[in-house]
Order: C-alpha cells, then sequence, then structure tokens
C-alpha cells in the first residue's frame, strides 16, 4: 500500500512538472559574468529547486555531523563518570570516628 501511494505521488509530480513545462514554453537568457546560458523556463526553475535541495540536503548534513559529534563526546564524558563512579564504590568506607 505505501509502494502504491509513493508511486501515485511520483506520477503526480510528474504530470504536473509536464503541465508546467508546457504551460511555460519561453526562454531565459542567463547572464552569469563569465558564461551566458539561454534555457527555457522550465529548466531553469527545475535546477533552482535542484541547488536548494542541494543545498538543503548540504545544511542538514553539517548539522548532523555536528550533532554526532557532540553525542560522541557526551558519551565518552558518560563512560568516564560511570568509571570513576565504579571506582569510587570499590573503595573501602572509611569509617568516622
Amino acid at each position: 500500500m505505501r509502494n502504491l501511494l509513493w508511486s501515485l505521488l511520483v506520477i503526480l509530480i510528474l504530470v504536473l512538472a509536464g503541465v508546467f513545462a508546457a504551460l511555460n514554453t519561453g526562454r531565459l537568457s542567463l547572464d552569469l559574468a563569465f558564461v551566458e546560458l539561454e534555457l527555457q523556463k522550465s529548466v531553469a526553475l527545475l535546477l533552482a529547486l535542484a541547488a536548494g535541495w542541494l543545498f538543503g540536503l548540504l545544511c542538514a548534513g553539517l548539522v548532523l555531523l555536528r550533532l554526532l559529534s557532540e553525542r560522541r563526546r557526551l558519551r565518552k564524558s558518560v563512560r568516564l563518570a560511570e568509571e570513576e563512579v565504579r571506582a569510587l564504590r570499590s573503595l573501602p568506607a572509611n569509617d568516622a570516628d
């Protein structure tokens, strides 16, 4: 059932992309200072969306790496604290007079 829903969603997105491309047949001229491109409007929008998606993945990946590093550091800290507690528990108790 889940695969069917994903398949229908992909087909719907492809149909919408096709309709968008058919409705926007004009061309854009992009001057990027070192190269000038002439693209269809739909292709330019698709490239902009893909660039944004990749930038979002990069940002999310950096945050994830930072969280994994912090988790590793905290686990090491917990392990050291547990070892210290174990060592203190194994010491004989000095009776106070």
